[in-house]
C-alpha cells in the first residue's frame, strides 16, 4: 500500500505544478503522477530525474503539491527533503524543471532540466549545470 504523508518532502512551486497539469492534460494522462527520483551522480553532486508515472509501488511516498500527485521512492526521498522544484523558463538555456536540493548537491551548485526530452521525461544528466 503507498504510503500517503500529510507534509510535503519538497515544494513544487506553482510554475512547476502548472507546466505539469498542462503536460498531462495535453497528452490526456489521467491517474498519472509526477515522479522524481536520484538518476545518478556527477560533477554537482546528485542528479534527479523526473517521469510522469501511473505504476506505483508499495514502498513509494505520495503527496499532493499544487494539485499535482507526486510520487518519490524510497531511496530519492532523502535526497529531496527540503528540496525545490521549479518551472523556469530562460533565454539562454530555454524552459524546463530545476530541482535545488540542499541534500543532494555541493554548495553553491543546482540541477537543471531541459523539457526538450523524452516524451515522459526530464532527466538531469547532460544538462546539469554547476552555479559556483
Amino acid at each position: 500500500m503507498l504510503q500517503e504523508i500529510n507534509t510535503q518532502v519538497f515544494t513544487l512551486t506553482p510554475a512547476a505544478s502548472e507546466a505539469v497539469k498542462n503536460i498531462l492534460n495535453e497528452r490526456k494522462l489521467e491517474g498519472y503522477a509526477l515522479r522524481v527520483y536520484v538518476a545518478g551522480g556527477g560533477c554537482c553532486g546528485v542528479n534527479f530525474g523526473m517521469a510522469l508515472d501511473n505504476n506505483f509501488r508499495d514502498v513509494d511516498t505520495t503527496f499532493d503539491a499544487n494539485g499535482v500527485k507526486v510520487v518519490v521512492d524510497e531511496v530519492s526521498i532523502d535526497y529531496l527533503r527540503n528540496a525545490t522544484v521549479d518551472f523556469v523558463n530562460d533565454p539562454v538555456r530555454g524552459a524546463g524543471f530545476a530541482v535545488d536540493s540542499p541534500n543532494a548537491k555541493s554548495e553553491g551548485s543546482s540541477c537543471a532540466c531541459g523539457s526538450g526530452g523524452g516524451e515522459s521525461s526530464c532527466g538531469c544528466g547532460g544538462s546539469c549545470s554547476c552555479n559556483n
